[in-house]
């Protein structure tokens, strides 16, 4: 096998690794009621202690405001979050995590948690360093 053959496997094997992976944490979180989409807007209203208007939620969630728009309906339709008024703009909502959904993001995070947990036994320090420096060059 030729040089530019062995990285153009590594690089498949290190996409379908991360398909694997977000696989298994959508199955596990789905035991619980959450997406990984779901969880992810959960931990960041839990994390800020506040409400956050839908445009902060977005940039920390990563998204465009009509996708979090989106999720936010799912999320309050699930119970999880409320929207409330922004009291600084009156044409602005903040989505403030409810009981339940701090409940939900409990349990996601055990779960959350857990694979994180053994993915990191499955390492060995070279395959965590080789692993570290491979995600390194991909976020250049």
């Amino acid at each position: 096998m030729n040089s530019s053959t062995a990285t153009q496997t590594s690089f498949w094997s290190l996409i379908r690794a991360g398909h694997l992976l977000e696989e298994r944490l959508e199955s596990s979180l789905s035991e619980v009621g959450l997406s990984a989409a779901k969880y992810g807007a959960l931990h960041h209203l839990v994390q800020a202690k506040e409400p956050l208007s839908l445009s902060d939620l977005a940039a920390k969630v990563a998204c465009v405001r009509s996708n979090i728009t989106q999720l936010v309906d799912r999320l309050e339709s699930d119970g999880l979050v409320r929207r409330i008024s922004d009291p600084e703009d009156r044409r602005s909502v903040r989505a403030e995590v409810t009981p339940l959904g701090k409940e939900r993001h409990a349990a996601g995070s055990e779960r959350v948690g857990a694979i994180q947990k053994e993915f990191a036994q499955a390492l060995s320090d070279s395959d965590r360093d080789a692993l570290e420096r491979a995600l390194a060059l991909v976020k250049k």
